[in-house]
């Protein structure tokens, strides 16, 4: 099976495939001050109690936005699953071009959503991904990684609200009864939610009228189904959307990994 896993900054999401078919997955925090060893343990309890054995594991796929986090699961790879891990990094085939000034600069999991968005839902396409931030990808009519729009996420416009101001609290992110609120729970719970809404209604009006009306918009992140609900303008909904990248990634460079290049 191929074990494939995506570092993000507040999140590690990774999962087993059989063939092209997505089996276990899960969801964990990101610890940045974790050892390999203390990874690769959670790891294996993870894998048996879905009933899976290290030995299952016969290739793994990483995509990393956390570079001191990406030796620490290379050495679990090889010390816990006895496997060499790819790495997308600029030397890695992932069928899709880059269009930005400085192709380096670009999120390894941008470009693995890019390539999963040509492959399974047709382009050209805008990707929002609901993570640490609010990211929109633009991949062209050719199939192309354009660039995209960074904004602060849902989580993170929460959190300052909180840090910054006296009498505000923490809040569930979650649909209040109304727009208007009728608290200061719900009042944050609106703005929250359906200013995030606004945002993505924006902007992929402004991506639709460069790429055409033909774009389709595809969302994945933790909170991608929340914010879905409230709009008419997300076609996909893939919570797993980076996943799926990575198996058709690996699937690109499986001939140059059997030869151990």
């Amino acid at each position: 099976m191929l074990l494939c896993i995506d570092i993000g900054n507040t999140n590690i999401t990774f999962g087993l495939y059989e063939g092209k078919t997505l089996g276990p997955r899960w969801r964990i925090r990101t610890v940045h001050d974790k050892m390999p060893d203390e990874y690769g343990i959670l790891m294996l309890q993870l894998f048996r109690h879905r009933n899976y054995g290290p030995e299952a594991v016969t290739g793994v796929a990483i995509a990393s936005v956390v570079p001191p986090l990406t030796p620490v699961f290379e050495a679990v790879c090889r010390e816990y699953l006895g496997q060499e891990p790819l790495v997308v990094d600029a030397g890695v085939r992932t069928g899709v071009r880059i269009r930005y000034d400085n192709p380096r600069e670009v999120g390894a999991d941008r470009v693995v959503d890019a390539a999963a968005v040509k492959a399974l839902y047709g382009v050209p396409a805008c990707v929002v991904d609901f993570g640490t931030a609010t990211t929109f990808d633009a991949v062209s009519a050719e199939g192309d990684y354009l660039g995209g729009a960074i904004a602060p996420g849902i989580g993170i416009a929460a959190e300052a609200l909180f840090a910054r101001t006296a009498k505000l609290p923490r809040v569930d992110i979650t649909r209040p009864p109304s727009v208007i609120g009728r608290n200061t729970v719900q009042s944050i719970q609106s703005g929250l939610l359906f200013g995030y809404v606004g945002l993505v209604e924006g902007m992929v009006a402004r991506f639709r009228a460069e790429l055409g009306p033909d774009m389709r918009v595809v969302a994945t992140g933790g909170l991608a189904e929340l914010i879905a609900r409230e709009t008419t303008v997300i076609d996909v909904v893939d919570p797993w959307l980076t996943l799926h990248g990575l198996r058709i990634i690996y699937e690109l460079n499986r001939e140059r990994l059997q030869w151990g290049e």
